[in-house]
């Protein structure tokens, strides 16, 4: 299947990440950037060429399209959902991609800064590309591929389903989303008028595999309180908020509970974000825990630490706030075993034998769309070195990817009842 379909992934991927929908953590708005729309209008036209006439972004930037049943089976409807927006980790303005023809093993040395050389020894992912088009940036931005990638494959998968009827599926909702890399993919979704059964997000790393486990996580802002006064006078006077914080960091665990020394299913807490002045200072935290409970031992142990950071400044306070972002999918997916059982077979017959099935150390919309009652594990995308200059993904991956969607439509078709 799809092998004589004339791909289109490699010059989608291209366009779509010149175009710049970074989102801002600290916007009110929703989206919280305009521009994010600018790929949502281009997305929108591309629909409706492609056949789903009813292609539309919503006054939040969110796009809905359908591709109708062309079956008399009873099917359920399919959602395949990406997201717009990329991270603010990297640049994410002027994205120059380069595609490495025929990639050979070698290292990958970015031609617009030099230092910036995607290595196969640390990206081992890389050295399995032989043969593959590699695409990157250029070395001064990040790519895109998250998750510019997934979009790439879903449109190519709707353009071929629709130039190819006699491949039988039931309804498809296509949903393409803002704000995810910020937690706030879903916010704006309306399920009701989305009218799925099931979903898929399309926003995952190695070829041939897909994620039904996910972090649950919550977002902490710790804020601390002193006294000003002026610097000339201000013995006896000034509790500097700036330094509360400090002490408050450096009381954080450094062999443990940290990203940077975590892996596997080890939860962790991590301080994203510092800000302030000595009258007050703020400390935002990632709290991060497969187990939905452990975010509750997290969230105490900051604020014992913030309490005890206090107590060596007298004059000082504190305040927290947290934020739920998503919940660990599986939960949900536990009780939905055919939507992962016709994905690993769908992978199966886009030539993995062998699909890995995985847990994800961060969440996608899917794990909000889970958790607000639309069942939906995470589909490979191809996408690695996430929210860097080393970003890369292949176009083979991206065309695997694609012939999966199509095999979870097939797959859900011919198991339907009559």
């Amino acid at each position: 299947m799809l092998d004589n379909y004339q791909s289109k992934v490699e010059e989608r991927l291209i366009r779509y990440a010149k175009i710049d929908t970074q989102s801002d953590l600290h916007s009110t708005t929703y989206p919280s950037t305009e521009k994010q729309k600018n790929l949502g209008k281009v997305l929108v036209t591309e629909l409706i060429n492609i056949g789903l006439s009813d292609a539309e972004m919503d006054e939040h930037g969110i796009i809905y399209a359908t591709l109708p049943a062309n079956t008399e089976r009873d099917v359920p409807v399919l959602c395949f959902c990406s997201h717009m927006d990329t991270s603010m980790d990297s640049p994410g303005n002027d994205v120059k991609p380069i595609v490495h023809r025929n990639y050979q093993g070698q290292p990958l040395t970015l031609p617009d800064d030099t230092n910036q050389v995607i290595d196969p020894a640390h990206h081992p992912e890389l050295g399995k590309k032989i043969g593959h088009d590699v695409i990157t940036a250029s070395g001064k931005t990040l790519l895109g591929a998250d998750n510019k990638a997934g979009i790439a494959a879903i449109m190519d998968a709707m353009e071929y389903l629709v130039q190819n009827p006699e491949v039988k599926h039931g309804a498809i909702r296509i949903l393409f989303t803002c704000d995810e890399e910020i937690g706030r993919g879903t916010a704006k979704v309306d399920l009701e008028k989305l009218g799925a059964d099931y979903g898929y997000t399309i926003d995952g790393e190695m070829a041939g595999s897909m994620e039904n486990e996910t972090f649950s996580a919550d977002m902490i802002t710790v804020t601390f309180h002193g006294v000003s006064a002026h610097t000339g006078y201000a013995k006896g006077h000034m509790v500097n908020a700036v330094k509360v914080a400090a002490e408050f960091i450096d009381f954080l665990p450094k062999t443990e509970l940290a990203p940077e020394v975590t892996e596997a299913k080890e939860p962790f807490v991590h301080p994203l974000e510092i800000t302030g002045h000595p009258e007050k200072s703020k400390v935002i935290f990632l709290l991060r825990a497969f187990e939905t409970a452990y975010l509750n031992d997290e969230a105490e142990l900051l604020e014992r630490l913030a309490k005890r950071a206090c107590e060596q400044w007298p004059g000082s306070s504190f305040e927290i706030e947290r934020v739920e972002q998503y919940r660990n999918m599986k939960d949900i997916l536990d009780e939905h075993p055919q939507v992962v059982e016709n994905a690993l077979e769908a992978i199966k017959r886009a030539g993995y034998d062998q699909p890995v099935l995985r847990s994800i150390r961060g969440g996608t919309d899917g794990s909000k769309l889970s958790t607000m009652g639309l069942p939906c594990p995470n589909i490979f995308a191809g996408e690695h070195a996430f929210h860097s200059k080393h970003e890369w993904c292949t176009v083979q991956d991206m065309e695997s990817s694609t012939r999966t969607i199509v095999h979870i439509c097939q797959i859900f078709e011919e198991r339907a009842s009559t």
